[in-house]
């Protein structure tokens, strides 16, 4: 899984392409999905979410994906799952203190980042998971989040 997280990290612009895509079109089918209920669709989601994104980025599915922040590399692939950046015994030759044969996942991401944007997502720090969206669809989770922001601005 080691090889597929650096192939991740070298293509992030292409992966964060097609993900932005991906992201254009649920928008766009985004009042039928509300129509079918999100509740209904997150089953068959996550069914599909799984292997492609384990494939990809050897994804936990934590259903709080964070893969457009940190380069196209999961941050719960580091033994420790920290989501703000490298603890403090990543090695010199970048590889992870708890596993020294693999990269230090934040370094892979950190140059995923600069492929990306030059690492301008990297700055902003993450909310810790909700482990109670685990094994659910991001992608719903993204949809649920982005009507409940608008649903608080219409209430203001």
């Amino acid at each position: 899984m080691h090889v597929i997280r650096r192939w991740s990290g070298r293509n992030a612009r292409l992966l964060n392409f097609l993900y932005r895509r991906s992201r254009d079109v649920l928008e766009f089918i985004k009042p039928l999905l509300r129509g079918i209920g999100y509740d209904r669709l997150d089953r068959p989601m996550a069914l599909i979410e799984r292997p492609l994104k384990s494939l990809l980025f050897d994804c936990r599915m934590c259903g709080d994906c964070a893969l457009v922040q940190t380069g196209m590399v999961c941050p719960m692939t580091c033994p420790k799952q920290l989501r703000n950046g490298p603890c403090g015994g990543v090695r010199p030759d970048g590889g992870c203190e708890i596993e020294p044969a693999m990269r230090c996942v934040w370094v892979v991401a950190w140059d995923g980042a600069k492929a990306i944007d030059g690492d301008a997502a990297m700055a902003a720090p993450m909310a810790p998971v909700d482990h109670r969206r685990k094994d659910t669809s991001a992608w719903i989770n993204l949809l649920r989040d982005a009507d409940a922001a608008a649903a608080e601005r219409a209430r203001r």
